[in-house]
């Protein structure tokens, strides 16, 4: 895993990071689940990428908004990641999936502050993804 010095994310980025994720959800394909997530991933440069979930009626081929974002970002070429947001759920927050928990260790620092809330209003929960995925595979880079 990469080792990086994080910048410390400010109550007003993590607004920012969370009404985008909020903003992404409102683009969920979920006629199966009904439960739109989006996410938000800022870079160490200052960009915002977003995503949504993608559904399929073939379950395990649809996507999380977390990847989503996270491979956006990584297809325009962005591999050093400040923080996430992910927005889903109306009475309790979505945090992100093992699987989009794995797929962020890989270009993420164990660091890497995770921002949880719901689609609308309440509590926000930050986190880490350390605190998330306290021992996952480690990647080669």
């Amino acid at each position: 895993m990469k080792k990086q010095t994080l910048p410390v994310i400010s109550k007003q980025v993590r607004t920012f990071l969370v009404n985008a994720a909020r903003a992404a959800a409102d683009n969920a394909y979920c006629p199966y689940s009904h439960y739109p997530v989006g996410a938000a991933v800022l870079t160490l440069d200052g960009q915002v990428y977003t995503g949504c979930n993608v559904e399929n009626v073939s379950y395990g081929l649809g996507a999380c908004a977390e990847r989503t974002a996270l491979f956006k970002a990584v297809s325009a070429g962005c591999r050093d990641f400040a923080a996430l947001a992910v927005a889903g759920g109306d009475k309790k927050p979505a945090a992100p999936c093992g699987a989009c928990r794995q797929v962020l260790a890989e270009f993420c620092v164990p660091g890497l502050p995770v921002v949880v809330a719901r689609l609308t209003g309440g509590k926000v929960t930050v986190t880490t993804l350390g605190e998330l995925l306290p021992m996952g595979f480690a990647s080669l880079s």
